[in-house]
């Protein structure tokens, strides 16, 4: 089998398996931050925590380790821009609440059966092409050339390294000391102690992130035909994703669109097997207003921030880049903003 080929089939394997544990476990950013700040429920959020410390260590090990460099990742860059991340995180994040839950997340419904889902991605896919190809990406890369910064360490590791340390010392350090209190935080509640499924869900997305970086930055590197080394994200794929089905002559698969069309295939699969298959739509022209307007953000904010709540929150913070903590504090910013206080998004009476 060649190389290409066997990152193809193994984006599709990690999807099919991140499907059907997002429908099985609820799995989502914004549900688990949802549930903590607006219901006490902070079991899927310690869950998130677990998914981010298992993602560390297992990445950290294989780069520490030599069998991937996450140097050739789009994370680790020398020259960023913070302010255009950050703000991108924050539209995403906004976003994500108006639309009921990520990308990621409604690829999952939308194998359930959730119509609304349907809507989301679509709009999604085409707003993130915009503004990666489109009639928004002069504006973004003029943003980003005002605003860029050249940066020596742009990471934790490399941060620490200029104070004298050691590669080694260094990325074990970083690494020890974010998923020691990434593992404590989760672990200190006594409801997600006695949720084992909450727990596995955790453990398992974070060992398909370090999986992602094995197949396209191990199994993936060959001289001859290499594959860019990524992996679990899902802003770009959906928008990859749409465009392929539009025109697949013109296109190759990759890894992010085989994983997009995984994860719906082991949603669906999954609702069918065990009787949770039902269709779903609007409550209201409202409803879908706000969904497809939510969609958008994210479209929009996704592409400036360089992922999403799972290409940031789990994969770009595995990297311990300087920039993905940065998206991901305007993810969580935006998030908390549509959850709570003065631009709290109401709910819907109908819906």
């Amino acid at each position: 089998m060649e190389t290409t080929q066997l990152v193809i089939l193994a984006g599709l394997t990690i999807g099919l398996v991140y499907g059907s544990v997002g429908l099985l476990s609820g799995f989502c950013l914004m549900s688990s931050m949802r549930g903590w700040l607006a219901e006490g429920d902070g079991r899927l959020v310690r869950s998130y925590a677990l998914a981010i410390a298992v993602a560390i260590a297992a990445s950290q090990f294989l780069a520490g380790d030599g069998m991937v460099d996450l140097g050739k990742s789009i994370y680790l860059q020398q020259t960023f821009s913070a302010p255009v991340l950050f703000l991108g995180g924050l539209l995403f994040g906004y976003g994500m609440v108006l639309s009921n839950g990520c990308g990621s997340r409604a690829l999952v419904l939308l194998g359930r059966g959730n119509l609304r889902s349907f809507v989301v991605v679509i709009v999604l896919a085409i707003a993130a092409q915009m503004t990666l190809k489109g009639l928004i990406a002069p504006a973004r890369i003029a943003l980003v050339q005002a605003s860029q910064t050249n940066v020596d360490a742009n990471s934790l590791p490399s941060m620490l390294a200029t104070l004298g340390m050691g590669e080694a010392v260094s990325r074990g350090l970083a690494a020890t000391a974010i998923v020691v209190a990434l593992i404590l935080f989760a672990f200190a509640d006594p409801a997600f102690r006695r949720s084992p499924g909450q727990i596995a869900a955790g453990a398992v997305m974070g060992v398909l992130v370090a999986g992602g970086w094995y197949v396209t930055g191990y199994l993936g590197a060959d001289d001859f035909n290499p594959v860019p080394v990524t992996s679990l994200t899902f802003i770009a794929p959906i928008a990859d994703s749409l465009q392929y089905a539009m025109l697949s002559t013109g296109l190759t698969l990759n890894f992010g669109i085989a994983t997009v069309g995984g994860v719906f295939a082991g949603s669906l699969v999954t609702a069918l097997v065990t009787g949770r298959f039902k269709l779903e739509g609007y409550s209201s022209p409202r409803h879908m207003l706000r969904s497809a307007g939510g969609a958008a953000l994210m479209g929009i904010g996704g592409v400036m921030a360089f992922g999403c709540s799972i290409g940031q929150g789990l994969t770009g913070v595995s990297t311990l880049a300087v920039g993905s903590f940065i998206a991901v504090a305007g993810i969580l910013l935006g998030t908390t903003a549509g959850l709570r206080g003065s631009l709290r998004v109401q709910p819907l009476a109908a819906a």
